[in-house]
């Protein structure tokens, strides 16, 4: 089992007094995610009386949107996908502000994120080949089920499958096992990767499944890697994350903390996914984590 450590960043909040907080803000917002309306835009502007609203009209607009934005903070109001396309292009300095606005918002509910945010808490994000992501990311299962499910179903039924068909996807996939097809320079041969940018990797309705719970917002990546799964080591593996206590000092489980890099050579071309987004087929990955990256309005 292999476990690399390095400089530990303490948590940092800032109070930002009233007069300070930003007020010319740029709002960007999805509105075909799950939990957007008119109503809902109204309501929001209503709070934050933003200097402009921004509506997205394409996969990666927001990037564009967020580079360009004339506030001094960026909120969203949107999903997941909607906040990994704005970190990708927030400009070095511009506080984020996020209203959830998807279907499971990991990184807006495990950091208590909202329109009440008043606070800049300095934060941690991640990066794969260069793609910024703010909460998790990972070859094998979880990039595979987005693939079936996100890349391929939402097309054809024109809306997002619910929890259930994802855990049935993921379970078949798991049951039908995984045998070693990932090299991971430093720790070893593994058949699924995945990478943490904080403790929470996704969330099952309301309950949160953290694979790496001891990963910080404000640290580095922490990564857990089974060597192999069989449909026995299943209920074994799961029922760790049922108790939160995660996997990394499971059996026959890789696992790093704190890391700020990881690299991975895959055996054949692979489904790559961050922050719930496909990103296709990789054979060789570099994850990095980018210390005090962003500063979120909490």
């Amino acid at each position: 089992m292999g476990d690399r450590k390095s400089t530990f960043i303490p948590r940092k909040v800032r109070r930002v007094s009233e007069p300070h907080f930003p007020r010319q803000a740029t709002l960007i917002v999805n509105p075909f995610a799950s939990r957007v309306t008119e109503d809902r835009i109204r309501a929001v502007e209503a709070g934050l009386r933003p200097a402009e609203t921004l509506l997205t009209e394409r996969r990666g607009h927001a990037t564009e949107l967020a580079a360009g934005a004339g506030g001094d903070a960026v909120w969203v109001l949107g999903g997941d996908g909607l906040v990994n396309e704005v970190v990708n292009g927030l400009r070095p300095g511009i506080p984020l502000g996020v209203v959830p606005g998807g279907h499971t918002n990991v990184f807006a509910r495990a950091l208590g994120l909202g329109l009440h945010g008043r606070e800049e808490r300095l934060v941690s994000l991640g990066r794969v080949n260069g793609r910024r992501f703010t909460f998790a990311a990972g070859i094998g299962v979880d990039a595979e089920t987005v693939r079936a499910l996100e890349t391929g179903k939402r097309k054809q039924a024109g809306r997002r499958a619910g929890d259930a068909a994802y855990v049935r996807e993921v379970g078949r996939r798991l049951l039908s096992g995984y045998e070693p097809r990932l090299q991971l320079p430093g720790f070893g041969r593994a058949s699924i990767l995945l990478v943490s940018n904080g403790p929470v990797f996704t969330y099952l309705g309301r309950i949160p499944l953290r694979f790496s719970p001891q990963a910080t917002w404000e640290g580095g990546l922490d990564l857990v890697a089974p060597e192999r799964v069989r449909a026995w080591s299943v209920p074994r593996l799961l029922g760790r994350v049922a108790l939160g206590r995660g996997l990394s000092d499971g059996q026959a489980v890789l696992s790093g903390h704190d890391l700020d890099w990881i690299e991975a050579i895959c055996d054949s071309p692979t489904p790559l996914q961050a922050d719930g987004e496909d990103l296709g087929d990789v054979t060789e990955v570099v994850f990095e984590a980018e210390r005090g990256a962003v500063s979120v309005l909490v």
